[in-house]
């Protein structure tokens, strides 16, 4: 067997693709961390008080470049052992969506201060106690949306209205997606609430891995139906 034979079959194996997503996840993990450790590091600071939500809010802005980095580089992963770059792939998603991904989740995040305390004021608002359900579904969708959005702007290059109008389309178009970011995300904020905000973040490579698997129809069809 030649040389090109032996380095194919090692680098195409179940074991060696299995390893080489392993490794990825890893180092993925470890810069989803580097770039979003300012924001973690102010959070981790802040008193867990409603008062302190815009803050916290601030200090998540650099989760969103970190997260939509996350998803370049696990998207375009290759399940080579031997030519795997996901550190370079990594950064070449963060330089090249850097603005875009800012410009969508900025937005999500003032939208789910603003959700947050009303929820926390509806007594002092003067609301009754059932608009909880309604401020509840509007953040869930406005989050959904969000998430989506993140993943399109992440792989694909569109205008931001088009962004969200697909974003918002692919909600009912791909009900499966949609109900497993809706367990992702029900998953991470348990998480939080029984542990702390380390532990989604610790496991964050593999939750966007995840999402990105449940988000395959959605990612498929924008390629068939709306790319050149």
């Amino acid at each position: 067997m030649s040389d090109t034979g032996v380095h194919r079959q090692f680098g195409d194996g179940l074991l060696s693709r299995a390893a080489a997503l392993i490794y990825t996840l890893l180092v993925v993990e470890l810069l989803l961390l580097v770039a979003a450790a300012p924001g973690l590091v102010a959070i981790t600071l802040l008193e867990p008080d409603i008062s302190n939500l815009p803050l916290a809010a601030v200090a998540a802005i650099p989760l969103g470049p970190a997260f939509s980095a996350a998803c370049y580089a696990l998207y375009h992963q290759r399940p080579d052992l031997t030519d795997l770059h996901p550190a370079r792939v990594f950064w070449r998603g963060y330089r090249a969506n850097l603005r875009d991904s800012l410009l969508v989740w900025v937005p999500l995040l003032v939208w789910l201060t603003v959700i947050a305390i009303n929820l926390a004021h509806l007594s002092a608002a003067g609301l009754p106690g059932w608009w909880v359900v309604p401020l509840v579904l509007v953040g869930a969708g406005v989050t959904l949306i969000g998430v989506n959005a993140l993943v399109i702007t992440s792989l694909f290059t569109f205008r931001l209205r088009d962004v969200l109008r697909l974003a918002r389309f692919f909600l009912l178009r791909t009900p499966v997606g949609t109900l497993g970011t809706a367990g992702l995300l029900a998953a991470a904020t348990a998480l939080t609430l029984v542990t702390s905000e380390a532990v989604p973040v610790a496991l964050g490579a593999v939750l966007v891995f995840a999402l990105l698997r449940g988000s395959e129809p959605m990612i498929a069809l924008i390629r068939k139906d709306f790319t050149a």
